[in-house]
Parts: C-alpha cells; sequence; structure tokens
C-alpha cells in the first residue's frame, strides 16, 4: 500500500504541502551478517524495508507490519538503533508533487519465520548484501549503524551545539 488512508485524507486537506511523517525503518541481518535491503518499485532506488506509523499504531507494531508487507518476513524488534529526522536527507518529493519530511526511528530486528518476498508491491526486489558492498539508500544513514559491533548505544541525529559542555 504506497499511501494510508491517514495520510490520503490529510493530503485531501492539505495539498502537496510539507508534512512530516513519523516513519519507522529496519536493519535486518541474515547468518552471515549481510543486511536486507529492497529495491522501491516507485523509484526504482535502493532502502530498508520502512514505512510510515498509522494512527493508533505503536512504532514497533508498525516496524513488523511493514516487514511483513514489504519483505514477506515475521520479525520482533529487539533495540532502537537510532531516530533520525531533519532538513535535507529526511525530506523528499514524490512524483506527484508530494513533499514529507520522515521522522525515522530504526530498529533493529530479528527475523522469527515467513519466507523472504514482497507482499504489497513496494519492492521491486530484495537482497542480503555485505555492509561494505551496501548501495546508497535511499536515505543516508549513518554507516556504522550497519556494522555488527555496532549493538551498543542508539544514534540520534541533530546539532548539539546548543547544549552546554563541561568547563
Amino acid at each position: 500500500m504506497p499511501i494510508s488512508s491517514h495520510l490520503r485524507n490529510l493530503r485531501d486537506k492539505v495539498g502537496n504541502d510539507l508534512l512530516q511523517v513519523p516513519s519507522v525503518a529496519a536493519i535486518i541481518r541474515d547468518a552471515g551478517g549481510r543486511v536486507l535491503i529492497q529495491r522501491g518499485s516507485e523509484s526504482g532506488r535502493w532502502s530498508l524495508p520502512a514505512g510510515a506509523i498509522d494512527p493508533g499504531e505503536a512504532p514497533a507494531e508498525a516496524i513488523v507490519r511493514e516487514v511483513r508487507e514489504e519483505t514477506g518476513l515475521r520479525v520482533i524488534p529487539v533495540r532502537v538503533a537510532g531516530v533520525f529526522s531533519g532538513e535535507g536527507i529526511f525530506e523528499h518529493v514524490y512524483g506527484n508533487g508530494d513533499r514529507v519530511e520522515y521522522l525515522v526511528i530504526l530498529f533493529e530486528c530479528r527475523v522469527v519465520g515467513g519466507e523472504l518476498g514482497p507482499l504489497d508491491g513496494e519492492s521491486l526486489e530484495l537482497r542480503y548484501v555485505p555492509v561494505a558492498e551496501m548501495p546508497e539508500l535511499v536515505i543516508g544513514y549513518p554507516g556504522h549503524l550497519f556494522e555488527m559491533h555496532n549493538a551498543g548505544e542508539a544514534y540520534f541525529s541533530w546539532d548539539d551545539s546548543w547544549v552546554e559542555k563541561p568547563a
């Protein structure tokens, strides 16, 4: 489903104006540590499995639903790898002129079932790739997030120039 009924209703009211859209994305690894990416049917570009959070839906529920729809896999989120938003890289203009700025919660997920294959028509191709061979993604997440040893603290994109530094 390319656009939810909730977003379609908002678009009927605001047209192509910029909307901030709460979203989720998943880092999913195979047994060899390769990361699952998908080539989108709309843009032909590579991305992580991802999508918007529906009203009344918890972010963890949204990532489970989105991964299932886009990849056929059943996953459980195991940790938040990062939270991202901001001008530039998280903004997107669709072919129809709709403008969005995504607020993305990036989850590390573990596969618990299912069979790899798109269910909703949003993915042209699904592929596990070694981190060193990762193509440019639609959203430029910091590369270190995909490293296997990066299971520690979550990454947050922000300008910390306003934070008072210790003397």
